[in-house]
């Protein structure tokens, strides 16, 4: 999409996203919130990251010391979800549940952004992506895939593009897939890097999450972020299916 500088990119590029009526029908109860940051500073440290890491991994513990994983209610309606596409949640797992997972071996460490959002993403128990928005190619769509759509990732260490399932749900911009199966994989093409300076963040959630509890986990996230430079700025936008076109 080209450098931005501005914030007023931010809210036009956002207002250009949107939900197809195809995976509004699948779950009227989506809700995404979109949030835009621009002003990262590559090289920056927070401090604090590796403090939140270790509350995940202990907020997870808590949460998995309570019963079976996929008893948890964001998990089970994830589950749900892939389930209305096709997918086989045992075999490809929803982002949450997936660091879920890891936590009690330990979170991963990427890079300040990515640790970051991960963190967050257990922390208040919602699926959390994060791009690289001068990778992008027009704004982001979640649709259900034709299956001619490319995806750029790598396989056994070789960098190859594959093709989502029909049917499948999928981000999007103009240049192919951002993330297959609505939150399990994100492309190679924009993923966060050290040298990243504008980034998109999608927090997803399905019922019974609260769009209050979607916002209080974008503020910490911001919050956050807003250590990563000393002009860090960020705009916001909720996205319901029952408004999908």
């Amino acid at each position: 999409m080209g450098e931005m500088n501005k914030t007023e990119d931010l809210d036009e590029l956002l207002a250009g996203a949107f939900v197809t009526g195809e995976v509004a029908a699948l779950r009227p109860d989506y809700r995404v919130l979109l949030v835009a940051v621009e002003g990262l500073v590559p090289g920056s440290q927070d401090e604090t990251s590796p403090t939140l890491l270790a509350r995940a991994e202990d907020a997870a513990r808590r949460l998995l010391a309570d019963g079976p994983i996929e008893q948890l209610p964001h998990v089970a309606a994830w589950r749900e979800a892939y389930r209305a596409f096709g997918a086989k949640p045992q075999r490809t797992r929803n982002s949450l549940e997936a660091l879920l997972r890891r936590a009690d071996s330990g979170l991963p460490q990427v890079n300040p952004l990515t640790d970051i959002y991960n963190a967050i993403s257990v922390l208040h128990e919602l699926p959390l992506g994060g791009e690289d928005l001068d990778r992008y190619q027009g704004p982001p769509r979640l649709a259900r895939a034709t299956g001619a759509e490319p995806f750029d990732t790598v396989a056994a260490g070789i960098e190859v593009v594959e093709h989502p399932e029909p049917g499948e749900v999928v981000w999007c911009d103009q240049a192919g897939v951002t993330c297959r199966r609505w939150n399990w994989r994100q492309a190679r093409r924009t993923r966060l890097e050290e040298e990243t300076t504008t980034a998109l963040f999608i927090i997803d959630a399905l019922a019974p999450v609260t769009d209050d509890a979607i916002h209080a986990a974008a503020d910490e996230l911001v919050a956050h972020l807003d250590r990563l430079g000393p002009k860090v700025q960020s705009a916001r936008r909720l996205l319901a299916a029952r408004s999908a076109g």
